[in-house]
């Protein structure tokens, strides 16, 4: 894994490119982190970098690394507020910048341990929007409808079909080969983030929209992804999205109605419906069930408001 950044840049001396390779690398092939979280942490290491040279008025070096004071790293947390960044990016990249001394820390690099005492206000976590269960339903069926050819048709409802009824992220969802669903099983292994994989019951709905699709599969070969685009290649995220939002609008659905809001309404209608907390944790693949606790404040509130309008002792 290599750095984006040109090895001549006059921000960063060789030296600390070479370590920076080698973290990059660690977090790729032992951490196993996502290429996608990979490449943030590079772009938050650049930031960080030009934060320095901008300051010092010099090259980055190991010795200035070693230099650096709480001062310092707070004056780049205020340098990035007062860019307009984002709690959530400027909390992400604190915690790459806190890896990344880690290594060099652990490799003997050096040693300052000065970035561990800065703290990062915590972002305040949106909750998840799920639809309706009919609302889904509808999605589906629209889904479908969207396509001119049938094919692509049956491909977008399967998609959805998928992730909405096994509650896979998108990329997961994309990665997914003909192999791995033919025939069509009653448990997807999944591989989620940081290649950790998980066990997913598929329901009757899906194994049915999914052996259709697989009946209209241009190429139903078991190398080749489950979901192609119009060449044959791995279907492009972007227009999963595209998909989304024409039929988030034809349904009248606000922005809010994402891919990932399908993950999210399958966690929320299986809590609704008496699902466990644990369960949930084990089926969205979350490494910490404080991720998944999300979600029961979303049932939270819909409890709280079906019964503030249903209940004839609520208060009006």
């Amino acid at each position: 894994m290599k750095t984006q950044f040109n090895p001549l840049n006059e921000t960063v001396q060789p030296k600390v490119h070479q370590i920076l390779d080698a973290w990059l690398n660690y977090l790729s092939s032992q951490r196993r982190l996502s290429p996608k979280t990979v490449s943030s942490y590079t772009e938050d290491m650049k930031s960080f970098f030009d934060f320095l040279f901008t300051s010092f008025q010099k090259p980055v070096d190991t010795a200035l690394l070693q230099e650096l004071a709480v001062t310092d790293f707070r004056a780049y947390l205020a340098w990035r507020s007062q860019n307009h960044i984002d709690r959530t990016s400027i909390a992400r990249g604190m915690s790459a910048i806190k890896n990344f001394f880690k290594y060099m820390m652990w490799q003997n690099i050096l040693q300052n341990k000065s970035v561990m005492a800065v703290r990062v206000a915590r972002s305040h976590h949106h909750l998840p929007h799920p639809i309706t269960p009919d609302q889904a339903k509808e999605f589906l069926d629209f889904a479908f409808k969207i396509n001119k050819k049938e094919w692509a048709g049956w491909r977008d409802k399967a998609l959805f079909t998928i992730m909405y009824g096994c509650g896979l992220r998108i990329a997961e969802a994309l990665a997914l080969n003909v192999k791995d669903v033919l025939p069509v099983p009653d448990i997807l292994r999944i591989k989620g983030k940081g290649n950790k994989e998980r066990l997913v019951p598929v329901l009757p709905a899906v194994k049915r929209t999914l052996q259709t699709y697989l009946n209209h599969h241009p190429h139903p070969l078991p190398e080749y992804p489950l979901f192609v685009g119009t060449h044959g290649d791995r279907i492009n995220p972007g227009v999963v999205q595209r998909n989304v939002r024409h039929i988030r609008k034809m349904m009248g659905l606000s922005e809010t109605v994402t891919p990932h809001a399908l993950r999210h309404s399958f966690a929320t209608h299986l809590l609704q419906n008496g699902g466990d907390l644990r369960s949930v944790q084990e089926l969205l693949g979350h490494s910490s069930l404080s991720a998944t606790q999300r979600y029961t404040k979303v049932t939270t509130k819909d409890m709280e408001r079906i019964y503030q309008k249903a209940h004839p002792r609520a208060i009006h």
